[in-house]
Parts: structure tokens; sequence; C-alpha cells
């Protein structure tokens, strides 16, 4: 059993990329594979920041009785198409992510150019699923009318990306949160057949992606509040899609990031990664936690060895929404353990 690497999500919550940057050198250095930017500022929740596309978008309104709280510190507003929209016309502005990764790429290169950030490095972009902002931002019923459009706009940020920076240098990440939760039984999505529907969009997704680029996948089940929407029983359904997304796409994908839950030292929980059959992409588990640090993530990890080979290690989620005291202890215990 080998440690291949360390892994992150993507949110890293320092104040800003400089800062992430600067730490992943000193505290990770070369144990790492890839360095995301952190996805500082109005990025660290994740989707959150997506809003002010429908608040500002002339086709969308403010549904004010839909409106729900996601917990005490970020308010989620829904909204609804306006009456009447063509469809067929309807089209978005760039979305953002595009822009920031290519700002965070410039001081990406400066910083291994001065020798901060290990000369191997890739520079990581997670994005998430058309599917996930939908469903965070929209009322059900507009969701799949409105899932072309964006998702087209999300493609023209990855292509924007893909032509700004080098493929040797690139690292693509699609997140995969709602979906994975919604296969379990926790809520519907804009499409039937959940799991097919979504295989089908996220294949469609890495395809477009050169094979010069390193591409992963993040199956997750949530962290509001430092908790999953829902436990899940095992790894069989991680390894269920990771199986039939290799499958279906017509590139490799490169690594399948997959969570652990911190009380999950039992072998049953890994004995689905006996059916992982991902041809030689890298598998990541997402065992480290910081509650129980070094010595909970070594019993984890003594459980994995038990069922798996070789692996990478990471959080189960990014930590972006975590007390910044907290995020350099974090770092060091990842740099504590023991990785090739």
């Amino acid at each position: 059993m080998t440690i291949t690497n360390i892994h992150f999500v993507g949110s890293i919550g320092l104040e800003d990329a400089d800062s992430v940057f600067r730490n992943l050198g000193k505290i990770i250095g070369s144990k790492a594979r890839r360095y995301p930017d952190g996805e500082t500022g109005k990025r660290h929740y994740w989707v959150q920041w997506q809003g002010e596309v429908f608040g500002n978008h002339p086709a969308f309104k403010f549904d004010a009785e839909r409106e729900k709280l996601t917990d005490t510190a970020n308010k989620t507003r829904l909204y609804r198409l306006k009456s009447p929209v063509d469809i067929s016309e309807l089209a978005f502005t760039p979305l953002g992510y595009a822009s920031e990764a290519i700002a965070s790429f410039q001081l990406f290169s400066s910083l291994k150019r001065d020798g901060v950030i290990p000369p191997k490095t890739r520079f990581q972009v997670s994005l998430p699923t058309p599917v996930a902002v939908l469903m965070t931002f929209l009322i059900p019923e507009h969701r799949s009318l409105v899932e072309p459009a964006y998702t087209k706009a999300m493609e023209a940020e990855m292509h924007t990306i893909l032509a700004n920076i080098p493929a040797d240098e690139l690292a693509m990440q699609w997140d995969i949160a709602h979906e994975l939760v919604a296969f379990e039984g926790n809520f519907s999505l804009p499409y039937a057949n959940i799991f097919d529907g979504t295989c089908e969009r996220v294949a469609k997704l890495v395809d477009q992606i050169p094979e010069a680029v390193e591409t992963g996948i993040h199956l997750c089940y949530g962290d509001p509040g430092h908790k999953h929407i829902i436990d899940p029983e095992d790894l069989g359904n991680c390894v269920k899609f990771a199986n039939v997304l290799q499958a279906k796409s017509t590139r490799p994908i490169n690594y399948f990031h997959m969570p652990v839950l911190r009380e999950r030292k039992d072998e049953s929980y890994f004995r689905p990664l006996t059916n992982l059959d991902i041809n030689n992409a890298e598998l990541v588990l997402g065992l480290i936690h910081y509650t129980d640090g070094v010595e909970g993530t070594l019993e984890r990890m003594d459980t994995a060895n038990k069922v798996v080979g070789d692996y990478a290690i990471a959080t189960e989620c990014g930590f972006g929404r975590r007390q910044s005291d907290t995020i350099l202890d974090l770092l060091k215990i990842h740099a504590a353990l023991p990785v090739k």
C-alpha cells in the first residue's frame, strides 16, 4: 500500500489565493500534485456566489414566497423565470469561473517561477455541475427549462479556461453533490433517471476536456455545517458512479475522490471498493478529519488498507467554511501523514 498524493477538493479558507499557494508550498510542498486557489473571497461557500447571476439577470425574478435559509449565515434566494420568456432565447453572460481561474493561474505561474510552488504541480480548477447551481437557486418547476442555457454557459466557462491555461499545467475537477444525494433518495432532480441522467451529463462535460488536462471527479454528500445532507451506508454508490463515468467517458478520468465519514473506521464501509473498476485512475479517499487529526486518520487508513491498494488522501470536502484559525493546523495534519 502506498499513499500516492495529498489532494485538496477546492476551497481552503485562507485570506486569498496568494496565502493559499504560499502555505501549500510551505507546508505541503510536492506531496500534492495539484494546488487549487482555495476558492477564497465570495467563492468560499461553493455555488452560493452564483446567486448574483440570477439576481442580475433580466429573465428572472426573486420568488419571495419560496425563500429559504440554508443556515443562519447563508441565505439562498430562489428565483423563477419571468413570464413570458422565450426559453430558446435564454442566455447567460459569463458566470465568473473562468475569469477567477485565469487570474489565479497568473499568480500560480509567478509563484512557481519563484520556487514557492513545486515545478511539477498542476493548477486545479474545481467546477460544480450545472445541476448543483440550478438546484440551489431556481424553483423546481423551472430547473429543467433553464438547464440547457446554464449548461451552455458553464461549458463556455470551461472552454475559456482551457483556452487560457496550458493543458500540461491544468487539472479540472467536476463536483458531483446534489446528484449523489438525490440518488440516495433525498430529493428529486430536473430529470427522471437520476443515475443515468447524471452520468450522461457529466461524461459529456468530461469529454470536452483534452486528454493532456488532468481531469477528476469529486463525489460529495454535501457539507452544510460540516455535516452530510445524508450519510451513505458505505462507498457502494460512489463506486457505482465512478465505474460508469469512467466507462462512459471517451477520454480517461484521472482521479475520483470519495468521502469517508469520521466515525466509519469499519471495514464494511470500504468493502465496495473491491468492485472499483476505473482503469488506472487514482482513487482519492477523503478520510482526513480535523477533529481527530493524525491519529483518527491513521485508523481509517488502516481499515482502508485491508480493502484497497494505493490511494491518495484528502478531507471529505473543501474546507473553505472552516474557522480560519484552524486551516493551518489542518494543513499540518495532512503533511504529517505518510505520503510517498
